[in-house]
């Protein structure tokens, strides 16, 4: 590995990480959650239903903590719960009505915060290149370390 190439990664890493803080920051609405319980609700909104376990293995954390989440979200009425006609032992999660707007509210103060900042800071040459940036930068997001 070349020194520029890890100076890039140094550097990416740092900037991105400013950005994923300022982004929050800048959402009344998501403060009260933690990034772990807004991830679980974006996959209930991708995916619909799931199982706790599901959710614990795509957010890759243990059982026990999915469930401690699961019970902070369905105490503030953002998801639902059913049991599984197939299994009775089985809960299916769903993202509520309540949830989903809250999900839609965060996104919508987040992304109007973001476009604020690329318009008012950004060059029209800066946007064409951030607009390139993201497909390389959807490829690292998918990156998987086996």
């Amino acid at each position: 590995m070349k020194q520029s190439d890890l100076q890039l990664a140094s550097e990416m890493r740092t900037v991105i990480t400013r950005l994923i803080k300022k982004l929050r920051k800048h959402s009344t609405t998501g403060m009260s959650l933690s990034l772990t319980e807004r991830s679980t609700m974006s996959l209930l909104d991708l995916h619909g239903e799931l199982l706790p376990n599901e959710l614990a293995s795509m957010e890759k954390i243990t059982g026990q903590s999915m469930s401690q989440i699961l019970n902070h979200l369905y105490e503030l009425g953002y998801i639902n719960r059913r049991i599984s006609k197939e299994d009775k032992r089985k809960s299916i999660i769903s993202l509520s009505a309540k949830g989903a707007a809250t999900l839609k509210q965060v996104r919508s103060e987040r992304d109007s915060w973001l476009y604020q900042a690329i318009t008012k800071k950004c060059s029209e040459e800066e946007i064409q290149v951030l607009k390139k940036a993201l497909v390389p930068l959807s490829k690292l997001v998918d990156f998987e370390d086996d």
